[in-house]
């Protein structure tokens, strides 16, 4: 009489080790198993024996007329073909259709990116991928991606936080404008003859913007007779005459009330980053919002970075 096997615990069941059961239980012979699954006959012999003695149960009778399941046997066969039935479901799901991600994706971002860049793009996500919902959330203040604040940052910095990662579709341009009607012609003033003129300027909680810092360098602040905290407001300013300012490119070049005074300062410009906390990035549906994002962002950069033909491009590429 043969003894039962001895279990050992510390040995954990693969899906190969049940489709190895169910394939003796269906042939009822080692030999033909071995064909189904495409391994050797002593392979097959070995194995069993292996999963036996990880189990501490007999899994199969030895008869004249093959191999028959024991109860312990008949269950794990039952099991291996729900296991194989449903991977049969799925895959069959996949070739329908495509797994779309789905839920809700929290965006931090300011009100100058959004209302004057990445609202079509938001817009044309949403259309794409009608399953996510999007939230988002308007500030200066960096949002705590560790804390789960939000799950997506879009900023202009040159320092993104080294606990992020993300990608730099552009870089966003900045460039002095003044209002339309006061500098009708086309030639460009020359700067020094700017200096004595009235400015509009973003406030001092924002000298971490090399445009305003560029400002205090070469502007004598009685000149500055306008200040506020938003550049949607800045740019109100000067299309309404107030003074003269700085602007981003993007927002500058596609106001007609507006006229570019200079061309773009390097100096003065910013990478527009696509941020995300590294325990997100594979998540389904971040990992989809960057890869769109980023190509939509792509596309407008002519106009983020002050190609002149890129305002006159951006409802093409928006399209």
């Amino acid at each position: 009489m043969t003894s039962a096997p001895r279990s050992n615990p510390g040995k954990s069941l693969a899906w190969d080790d049940f489709r190895l059961i169910k394939a003796i239980a269906d042939k009822r012979a080692l030999p033909a198993a071995a064909t189904a699954l495409g391994i050797n006959h002593s392979t097959v012999f070995r194995r069993l024996g292996q999963i036996e003695d990880a189990l501490g149960v007999r899994l199969f009778e030895r008869h004249r007329s093959g191999y028959i399941a024991t109860p312990a046997g008949e269950e794990m066969v039952q099991l291996a073909g729900r296991v194989d039935d449903d991977i049969h479901a799925f895959t069959r799901r996949l070739a329908g259709q495509e797994i779309k991600p789905a839920g809700e994706l929290r965006i931090a971002t300011n009100d100058t990116l959004l209302v004057d860049l990445l609202t079509p793009v938001f817009a044309q996500f949403l259309s794409q991928c009608p399953d996510i919902r999007l939230d988002i959330l308007i500030g200066n203040q960096a949002a705590n991606l560790s804390k789960r604040d939000a799950d997506i940052a879009i900023r202009a910095t040159d320092n993104p936080p080294e606990t992020l990662i993300g990608r730099k579709p552009a870089r966003i341009a900045w460039a002095l404008y003044g209002r339309s009607s006061d500098f009708p012609g086309p030639e460009l003033p020359p700067v020094e003859a700017l200096w004595q003129r009235q400015w509009v300027s973003l406030g001092e909680q924002f000298t971490q913007l090399s445009a305003v810092r560029y400002l205090a360098r070469h502007v004598a602040a009685e000149r500055v007779v306008y200040r506020l905290n938003t550049v949607l407001g800045l740019a109100e300013a000067i299309e309404a005459g107030i003074g003269i300012g700085f602007l981003p490119c993007f927002i500058g070049d596609v106001r007609p009330g507006l006229a570019r005074l200079a061309e773009p300062d390097p100096d003065l410009a910013a990478d527009l980053w696509l941020l995300t906390h590294p325990d997100l990035r594979h998540t389904p549906r971040v990992r989809l919002f960057l890869d769109f994002a980023f190509g939509a962002l792509a596309r407008l950069k002519p106009l983020v970075e002050g190609d002149r033909t890129g305002a006159a491009r951006r409802d093409e590429a928006q399209d």
